[in-house]
């Protein structure tokens, strides 16, 4: 009673911020939900617009196809983090003199850890911020309101098919960025610190698991369906022009990271929370 009467103003704005919270939560949770429910009906009315934004996802547009896009960016990234594994890991082992374990420390974190996570932080920077800038601008523009006046589903033709053209692009782009992290760790193990290629891959092959891999397919398709529905909410909603749509892309960043991470601990406390899938032996 006395937060309606106007008592206690401190507490009034906690009390706003909480119920403007569970709203902005609610309206998150609604729109991900039409976004997906949508899913059919944009593959089979919208088949072009999927096909044209998965080439979009892969390869760029203008400036950035000349480097690739997507497939370039991810692809160093995980090559990046693959020199890096390999590199802490035979410093590391070799401290214990058991160096020869290069290989398995390569196996077994890249695929569980490394790879994953570094292709959904490279999703989220790339595919990510460029939908929800594409979506900022339709939005501060009055295009998504002209598709309405249209008769044009905005959510299906926006949103879904963007999902959609993530969760497919990310399958090849994935195989890239795990091959891109196994070859940069062979190399810096073999070439740069001089160990047996036979060693090293022994050791590679004995504790590379296949179920892993897919597990590791499963995670980054998660992560994929997650960062998009971030990124083409905060688009589809922003408003207040230009900077705006900057406000938009940093929030949708931000939030998106924070939803890599999250999905590869609840995968990883999901799969190998109990017995862990692995046995040091072979």
């Amino acid at each position: 009673m006395a937060v309606i009467t106007g008592r206690f103003p401190r507490t009034r704005r906690q009390v706003g911020r909480a119920s403007d919270s569970v709203d902005d939560f609610g309206r998150q949770a609604y729109f991900y939900w039409l976004a997906i429910i949508n899913i059919p009906f944009a593959l089979r009315k919208y088949k072009k617009e999927t096909l044209r934004l998965i080439a979009e996802i892969s390869m760029g547009t203008g400036a950035l196809a000349m480097i690739g896009g997507t497939v370039v960016i991810v692809g160093f990234l995980t090559l990046m983090a693959g020199g890096t594994i390999a590199t802490q890991g035979f410093a590391s082992l070799g401290d214990i003199g058991v160096e020869a374990l290069t290989g398995f420390f390569a196996a077994f974190i890249n695929v569980r850890i490394a790879a994953p996570v570094v292709a959904g932080i490279g999703l989220a920077a790339t595919i990510g911020a460029g939908s929800t800038a594409q979506l900022g601008a339709m939005r501060v523009s009055e295009e998504i309101d002209a598709l309405e006046a249209m008769a044009i589903s905005s959510v299906p033709y926006l949103v879904s098919t963007r999902v959609v053209a993530g969760m497919i692009a990310v399958i090849p782009l994935y195989s890239l960025a795990v091959i891109a992290s196994f070859i940069a760790s062979r190399f810096s193990t073999v070439v740069l610190f001089g160990q047996s290629a036979g060693i090293y891959d022994h050791y590679f092959t004995t504790f590379l698991q296949p179920l892993d891999i897919l597990w590791s397919f499963f995670q980054a398709i998660a992560m994929a369906i997650v960062v998009m529905l971030v990124h083409t909410y905060h688009g589809y909603n922003a408003s207040g022009g230009p900077a705006g749509v900057g406000v938009a892309v940093g929030n949708a960043v931000r939030t998106s990271l924070i939803c890599v991470v999250t999905v590869t601990l609840l995968i990883s406390l999901a799969i190998y929370g109990t017995s862990g899938n692995f046995h040091l032996s072979g």
